[in-house]
């Protein structure tokens, strides 16, 4: 089964490490290492970083997808400035809330996204960020672990759509919809979940921070 574990362990392979070794390195026990490649556990941001840096193709351990289809490691896709985004990693359930953005909370990493994925996802005009999903509120379009792209330069939810919001010193990723009067509707995808209404006079208590443009896939 193809999966973050299996696509990991196949990276390791190629670079020739164990498991041992490889935890060394992304500053992981060899058992924790082992719980990642069997799925048993979610790799954080700061490990995925460090991964990239010792030539692990980050990008495909994610989505599958192999940032330099000719070669292996992600370092010979990246020489160039222009050929890659280095989007910042965000984990809500860390996020701190104090401020109505993400400049005010803690960057746990970095993904490097090609121009070619760029393309493929339509985000050539986005400004990214990577935010981790936390609970199962949005299953079954967004689980547990699923890391998203958010573009924070769409902040227009009038139409409708899945945003990363600020409510009460909150994060969250909800989809969001317009009522009459200025109302806005806060669903969960999960239907165990009740929609939350924010009427017109506690918007002052809501930010919108970005639209969540897609998905990386699940990390479990």
């Amino acid at each position: 089964m193809d999966s973050i574990g299996s696509r990991l362990r196949e990276e390791r392979l190629r670079l020739e490490l164990t498991q041992t070794e490889i935890g060394e390195r992304a500053g992981v026990t060899k058992n924790t290492q082992r719980l990642y490649e069997a799925d048993q556990r979610s790799p954080k941001g700061d490990y995925l970083s460090s991964l990239a840096s010792i030539g692990v193709d980050v990008q495909f351990v994610l989505t599958g997808i192999r940032s330099n289809p000719g070669g292996g490691g992600i370092s010979d896709s990246f020489g160039a400035a222009d050929e890659a985004l280095s989007v910042p990693l965000y984990d809500v359930e860390g996020a701190a809330g104090a401020g109505r953005s993400l400049e005010h909370e803690t960057v746990i990493g970095h993904f490097p996204l090609t121009a070619e994925l760029v393309a493929q996802f339509g985000l050539a005009d986005a400004r990214l960020a990577g935010v981790r999903v936390r609970g199962d509120s949005m299953e079954p379009t967004l689980f547990d672990g699923d890391w998203t792209f958010v573009n924070l330069a769409d902040t227009h939810w009038m139409p409708g759509g899945v945003f990363l919001i600020w409510v009460s010193g909150e994060l969250r990723i909800k989809r969001v919809q317009r009522l009459a009067g200025g109302a806005m509707l806060l669903i969960s995808d999960n239907s165990h979940y009740q929609p939350e209404m924010i009427p017109p006079d506690r918007m002052e208590d809501v930010a919108v921070l970005g639209r969540v443009r897609t998905r990386l896939g699940d990390i479990a």
